[in-house]
């Protein structure tokens, strides 16, 4: 087992060092970013399957053993089931999934525990409570590390879903989870990180080149950027987008074969965002 400190200001290295003699500890000195700190993981242990689990994920018993019981044939990754750390009865997270725009949504957000049991799977994992077969987590090149912050699960999903990779869902894989204890749920560097992967999956997938997703895209960006300036007084999210957008040019083009994307309106969409949000 491995931990790795992305660069955390108190006594977090000392004390799991201290208190976790049989956990290796990587101390990178200053925050990589989530993909790249999980890569670095990867690398430090030669162990498969790969299992994730966040810092702000408190997993019940047999948490990883539920995960394991998942693993099947032709399945690659399993979405562990995160439940909201102030209603424990209520699913914050079981995987991700996402529309023809490729915005994000965390799968099952707000039903009650009990729903997993008899839902599909998602596209993918979230990236807190996730297990991976090496071999699939490789073949694609793990988390892409341009993405500092949020949807690097998303982006994981697709790559491995255009490969042929299935997910599983695990309902017994529970932990509580505090959500966005990182940075805060409506905090302007959420925002900014936020639209910054946005608009770089935009780019990076060529969403904008089909001009019905192009509109549809616009439209629900824009509402979301609007909401932030009128309701939180910060034009973040805008700025982040646009910043994604230009360094996404960059990136090697990926394409959606084989992702199971949800066809909903962009109503539908502002929904769920504001939802979520709440």
């Amino acid at each position: 087992m491995v931990l790795v400190d992305n660069g955390s200001s108190d006594d977090s290295v000392e004390l799991a060092r201290r208190e976790l003699p049989g956990v290796r500890v990587v101390a990178l000195g200053e925050n990589l970013g989530f993909g790249r700190a999980i890569n670095r993981a990867v690398a430090e242990v030669p162990a498969d399957p790969i299992v994730l689990l966040n810092n702000d994920a408190v997993p019940e018993p047999r948490f990883l053993e539920a995960l394991l019981d998942r693993v099947g044939e032709g399945v690659d990754s399993v979405a562990g089931l995160l439940l909201q750390e102030r209603e424990p009865e209520l699913i914050d997270s079981a995987g991700v999934v996402a529309d023809v725009t490729l915005m994000g949504f965390d799968y099952l957000h707000g039903e009650r525990a009990g729903a997993a049991e008899s839902s599909p799977a998602p596209l993918g994992p979230t990236g807190g409570a996730a297990l991976y077969r090496r071999s699939a987590f490789e073949a694609v090149g793990g988390f892409d590390e341009r993405i500092f912050l949020y949807y690097e699960d998303l982006d994981l999903a697709l790559r491995m879903a255009a490969r042929g990779s299935r997910c599983a869902l695990a309902p017994a894989a529970r932990a509580l989870h505090a959500y966005s204890a990182s940075l805060g749920a409506a905090s302007a560097r959420k925002y900014e990180w936020t639209g910054w992967s946005r608009g770089y999956m935009l780019r990076r997938y060529g969403v904008m080149r089909d001009p019905r997703l192009a509109v549809r895209a616009i439209a629900c960006e824009g509402a979301v950027c609007a909401g932030q300036l009128l309701k939180d007084g910060t034009s973040s999210g805008l700025r982040g987008r646009l910043r994604g957008w230009r360094e996404g040019g960059g990136a090697p083009p990926q394409d959606l074969s084989g992702a199971a994307l949800l066809d909903i309106s962009v109503r539908e969409a502002l929904a769920v965002r504001r939802w979520r949000r709440g």
